[in-house]
């Protein structure tokens, strides 16, 4: 019985992954060396031949890295996870890993602006075409499929109007389609939500986001069955390089450690903010699949343990009444991040989704009203103070 099936996920989230060097270390050790010293020319050989397991260099092999993927992939009900430098790193290895040129992608129309600048501009470079679905319906994924469809991306919940998919709906049509469905678990992270269990292929992961917690590193992964992840993904890696640094994997193993005591905090801080917004005169529309007004909230209450973290409102006024709550703010934090214990609060239209065409941003629901406000760890009556001073 491996320790995914013997322990709770707030057990596998400090336990998983530890694996202590001669000197009986009880914290997770941090291996900072570029490469690895054998015994012989011979055993070099089998290292590099893969004759025999054991680490070569730190591109591709390192301990502290090796813990943090083992430690996640527990986390995640995965049989194989590969680290990488960010986010966007995981995505760009696991199309590269896993697609060719004249393969096709399906793609939520809903994802983070750089997923689109990727997968829409710079994959197609390389024969790989993208197209961007809009709406939640399976019915309308099931109608972009192609005979060379090989690939179904979503985010769920999307960012930054946190829409919610039907993951086993979508493993259904990607099965058909004989694709893979790939998930990103960002907004939810394996304390609210294993796309794996739910029927998808692979899950990627912004470490930099909740697994981090704080707002130090930058980090990423890719996760799933290890004949998809680990022979496309790893060979991908090891040749291209964006490699997690060990110091950052040290980093997000102790964030791991406390990941579900935080998000399920930060959670329902976002569900009492979301409620106290909706009584706001000047907020049209307030996004967060925990509110019973969210047009997929029966959805997420099924999939997710709750409705994440993250709330994104519209203001009444457009561009400048946005930008008047965002300037009036003094202790919510103005920048792109989220996940951090600290709050934070950004303008999507002119900086997350800044980059993306004006009808992309518009496919995508993200109108220049539209604030995302990422709830960290302060007192909630301070959070809402810091708001009301805008909108008032």
């Amino acid at each position: 019985m491996n320790m995914s099936e013997q322990y709770k996920l707030e057990t596998l989230a400090v336990r998983a992954g530890i694996e202590r060097s001669q000197f009986g270390e009880h914290s997770e050790a941090l291996y900072l060396t570029s490469s690895f010293v054998f015994k012989s020319a011979a055993a070099a050989a089998a290292r590099f031949s893969n004759r025999e397991p054991g680490n070569i260099y730190s591109r591709f092999t390192n301990p502290t890295v090796t813990a943090f993927e083992e430690r996640l992939a527990a986390l995640e009900g995965a049989e194989c996870c590969i680290a990488t430098s960010s986010g966007m790193a995981a995505i760009l290895s696991c199309v590269m890993g896993l697609l060719k040129g004249g393969d096709h992608i399906v793609c939520s129309a809903g994802v983070f602006g750089a997923t689109v600048q990727l997968l829409g501009t710079i994959m197609k470079r390389f024969g790989v075409e993208t197209t961007f679905v809009s709406g939640t319906e399976p019915a309308a994924w099931q109608a972009a499929v192609t005979p060379a469809t090989r690939m179904l991306y979503v985010e769920t919940p999307s960012n930054p109007l946190t829409e919610v998919y039907d993951i086993a709906a979508l493993a259904a049509v990607a099965r058909k389609a004989g694709a893979l469905l790939v998930v990103d678990n960002c907004f939810c992270s394996p304390a609210l939500q294993q796309p794996l269990a739910l029927g998808a292929d692979v899950v990627i992961h912004s470490a930099t986001k909740f697994l981090d917690g704080q707002g130090r590193v930058l980090g990423g992964a890719v996760l799933g069955k290890r004949e998809v992840v680990y022979e496309g993904v790893l060979g991908f890696l090891r040749t291209a390089g964006p490699t997690l640094s060990a110091f950052n994997a040290w980093v997000i193993l102790k964030g791991l450690e406390t990941l579900r005591i935080r998000v399920d905090a930060q959670s329902a801080a976002a569900l009492e903010l979301a409620r106290w917004l909706e009584s706001q005169p000047a907020i049209a529309r307030v996004y967060h699949p925990g509110l019973p007004s969210h047009p997929q909230h029966d959805l997420a209450m099924r999939q997710q343990k709750s409705g994440g973290a993250i709330v994104s409102f519209e203001v009444k006024g457009g561009k400048d009444a946005a930008w008047r709550i965002v300037d009036a703010t003094k202790l919510i934090s103005i920048t792109a991040n989220l996940g951090d214990t600290k709050t934070t609060i950004t303008h999507p239209a002119s900086t997350t989704h800044g980059r993306i065409s004006p009808e992309a941003r518009a496919a995508a629901g993200i109108g220049d009203g539209l604030l995302r406000v990422a709830v960290g760890l302060e007192n909630i009556e301070d959070i809402k103070a810091d708001l009301a001073r805008g909108l008032s």
